[in-house]
């Protein structure tokens, strides 16, 4: 296989993507988004992750491509989320988290595809799951099958979405970063990349930053304690 286009927003599991990437493509593109988010520091964290890859990982560095960030900053303005306002992070039985950004997912596919047309790349790679489900409708496999379809249908040319993480837990994510980059992969998760809702990139955890309350930081939390229980 020789190129692909990793929707990398810094945070677990997208550079656990990236890691599938270097490992199975011989050129690979990263694209990110700037759309308002509280946690923009991710923006920052990316870019450390794509250093430490040129710097501590040479084959896959010959392997990394263009980075591009697009500016999304007006879905902000479509919905009051908690991930783009400072609406409170809630999890209720049968409604949507408030954390739900209606149609991102689709948006970011649809720029990704868009770039990668113009560069005959034929597959997107993102880091969504419905094992670990959070409510959201646009990261399960049904949505990305569409998705697939629908960006081949208005392209006129396929156009793959893989998605390796879909049937994984936390733990076996953490697992299969392991299998991909050995503990050096594992480390630099740790230690760069951002997941938390809340932007908190000042309290570090053995699993590493973030405000150790939000759902995203309970389910990284929860992963790391069943991958390595010991620590």
């Amino acid at each position: 296989m020789d190129n692909a286009l990793v929707l990398f927003s810094g945070g677990q599991d997208s550079t656990t993507c990236l890691f599938y990437a270097l490992r199975h493509y011989q050129q690979v593109f990263t694209m990110g988004f700037a759309y308002g988010q509280r946690h923009a520091v991710e923006l920052e964290c990316r870019l450390a992750i794509l250093q430490e890859i040129r710097e501590h990982f040479p084959l896959w560095a010959e392997r990394l491509d263009r980075d591009v960030v697009c500016d999304l900053s007006s879905l902000a303005k479509l919905d009051d989320n908690a991930l783009t306002s400072d609406a409170d992070i809630e999890v209720q039985p049968g409604a949507l988290p408030t954390t739900f950004v209606p149609a991102r997912n689709l948006l970011f596919l649809s720029y990704a595809a868009a770039f990668a047309y113009a560069r005959n790349i034929d597959t997107l790679i993102i880091g969504v799951s419905e094992t670990d489900y959070s409510g959201y409708p646009d990261c399960r496999s049904q949505t990305m099958a569409s998705m697939e379809q629908s960006l081949s249908l208005a392209l006129d040319r396929p156009m793959k979405i893989a998605t390796p993480l879909m049937h994984l837990d936390k733990a076996a994510t953490w697992q299969l970063a392991l299998e991909l980059a050995g503990e050096k992969g594992v480390q630099l998760l740790v230690q760069k990349s951002h997941t938390c809702y809340a932007g908190d990139h000042s309290h570090f955890h053995a699993w590493g930053y973030g405000c150790g309350q939000c759902p995203s930081c309970l389910l990284r939390k929860k992963g790391w304690e069943a991958f390595r229980p010991s620590h």
